[in-house]
């Protein structure tokens, strides 16, 4: 593991274990998300054969043809590796591949009572982007906040920065941090409470091949 991938990986842990110490069940979470994207990620599964047992991958296909075989590539690599596998947004693709669970755009996270119910033992997720009422907070495991700091992805909404997050989290769900994620800022979230790191560029530069 390089330097930029140690740094990475040690702060998300230190994030989990302090998390951990306030509520148990985010120490069972994974400290680390690796998101895929398409266009930044196009060979997802060589990351994640890098990646370190305890960290997971959270796979959006966003509808292309190709997401069932890099799926299948993706499912390869992570149990090799000690890695879980959530998929973005299709439940359907989670169940064909045996995934570890599901993380939901915050559109879909009405959908996260009936998959609790189906699947009690998935790891189910979901995207916020600002602390507001509606969350189906009962059936999720952890909430993804973004962007937390200024991020590069197109789709970027205007960065929460830390007061944002402290809202999110005071909705008292294990919460990880997205969207401008590095070594570097990782280190402002030492006193958050979030329970991970969570980043597409970042993970990927660190542990490439």
């Amino acid at each position: 593991m390089g330097e930029d991938a140690r740094r990475l990986w040690d702060a998300a842990q230190a994030l989990n274990r302090r998390a951990a110490a306030v509520s148990p069940a985010a120490g069972r979470l994974p400290s680390l998300l690796f998101f895929t994207d398409p266009e930044r990620t196009p060979r997802p599964w060589e990351t994640a054969a890098r990646l370190p047992p305890g960290a997971a991958v959270v796979f959006r296909g966003f509808g292309r043809d190709d997401a069932l075989d890099t799926a299948r590539r993706l499912g390869e690599a992570t149990r090799a590796r000690g890695v879980r596998l959530l998929i973005g947004a299709d439940a359907d693709l989670a169940d064909r591949i045996s995934a570890a669970g599901v993380h939901l755009p915050a559109r879909m996270a009405g959908e996260a009572a009936s998959l609790r119910r189906d699947r009690p033992d998935w790891i189910i997720t979901t995207a916020i982007h600002e602390a507001a009422a509606g969350f189906p907070l009962d059936s999720l495991d952890a909430l993804v906040a973004s962007p937390v700091f200024a991020s590069v992805s197109a789709s970027a909404r205007p960065a929460m920065g830390l007061d944002g997050l402290a809202r999110v989290l005071a909705l008292g769900v294990a919460t990880y941090a997205l969207g401008g994620i590095d070594a570097r800022t990782a280190q402002a979230l030492s006193d958050s409470g979030v329970c991970g790191l969570a980043a597409v560029g970042a993970i990927r530069d660190a542990f490439a091949p």
